[in-house]
């Protein structure tokens, strides 16, 4: 047999290997879609992918093909990710407002392939996941300039849904109005407060007449509806393309770093590794009961991120406490004996959720 028949052979004997292997690990990916789809996970993890592509190119012993190797796997990965897109494209993803709002926006982008369905507000999406309408929930838990959303840290604390996600949105007003309006157009501005607020030195300096809404979207929508060349609204780009408006000036907040953090919650708890953690406890009404739990959470070499203390509903002048720490409670230890430990000085203790930071969408 001649080099190019026996060449041959030996690439049709590989390739017949290779797509049994194939087939193997895309119902393994399957199985890690549903995994995904159960806990509200995004399908793309860049730190996994990282890892997976520094772990197996040390199993290429051949120097000098080791460098088509990286863009095989990725190849391979963009078609398993792209296998997990067609699966999750089933999963219902709720969120608080109406199309066009931060959390409709942040719900897009973390679950692209989802069907988004839109809730009168944070308590009525909590729900939907909990009675199995939908998957998943995408709703805001603080923005750096407002301060924490007190209702949506009251749902985790009594409800039975875990966070599997942490997600940062940088929030970028803009001045939006009918095509072909201008800023000497404008008469009168309608937002949501908060935005309004944010916005209130623009205003001010164009003598804007600012009016009050419900939220971004829905001024968008009222501006669109109107048809109003002197009435614009303060929203996102991505909301003034859905309502057929256009920007009439960018970026019109006071600050630059106005950003909220938005939770995925879901069902069951993601068994990843992730750096950092949530508990909530109640602790007893003596004296250094809560100093007592924070010494026990240092003792183990955990770090406070934040801590929060909100009233409880059904008992007056009765608090329990929000926890963000650095570090995995699940996989390690040190972080199952700091929860036994915790557990024997407070009345009431729960996980609820584990997240990576800094995951900006």
């Amino acid at each position: 047999m001649d080099k190019l028949l026996e060449a041959r052979k030996i690439i049709n004997e590989a390739d017949k290997e290779i797509a049994k292997l194939f087939e193997k690990r895309m119902q393994a990916v399957k199985m890690v879609a549903e995994y995904k789809m159960e806990r509200g996970l995004p399908v793309f993890d860049a730190a996994r992918e990282d890892q997976l592509i520094r772990n197996n190119i040390n199993n290429v012993e051949d120097e000098e093909i080791k460098e088509y190797y990286v863009p095989f796997i990725k190849s391979t990965m963009d078609i398993s990710k792209r296998y997990q897109h067609r699966i999750l494209s089933g999963a219902n993803i709720a969120y608080s407002g109406v199309e066009g709002a931060f959390a409709h926006i942040a719900a897009g982008r973390i679950f692209p392939d989802g069907n988004r369905i839109s809730y009168p507000d944070f308590k009525a999406a909590y729900e939907a996941v909990e009675k199995g309408e939908c998957e998943c929930a995408v709703i805001p838990i603080e923005n750096s300039r407002a301060g924490e959303v007190g209702q949506v840290i009251d749902l985790l604390f009594s409800g039975s849904l875990y966070v599997n996600g942490v997600y940062s949105l940088d929030i970028r007003h803009n001045l939006i109005g009918l095509k072909g309006a201008k800023e000497s157009d404008i008469a009168e501005v309608i937002s949501h407060q908060q935005a309004l607020d944010q916005c209130a030195t623009y205003i001010r300096s164009q003598g804007y007449k600012a009016t009050s809404c419900v939220n971004t979207a829905r001024a968008a929508k009222i501006v669109a509806e109107t048809g109003d060349i002197t009435k614009a609204a303060i929203a996102s780009r991505e909301t003034a393309d859905l309502y057929g408006l256009e920007v009439i000036r960018e970026n019109v907040n006071e600050a630059s770093d106005n950003t909220t953090r938005f939770v995925v919650v879901s069902r069951t708890l993601s068994k990843e590794k992730k750096d950092h953690s949530i508990i909530v406890f109640t602790v007893p009404d003596e004296a250094g009961a809560l100093a007592h739990a924070i010494n026990i959470i240092g003792h183990h070499g955990y770090s406070m991120r934040h801590i929060k203390s909100r009233a409880m509903k059904d008992l007056i002048w009765t608090y329990y406490f929000y926890v963000e720490l650095k570090g995995d409670l699940q996989s390690s230890r040190r972080g199952k004996y700091m929860m036994e430990e915790l557990a024997e000085c407070c009345d009431k203790l729960k996980m609820i959720g584990t997240f990576n930071e800094n995951s900006k969408i």
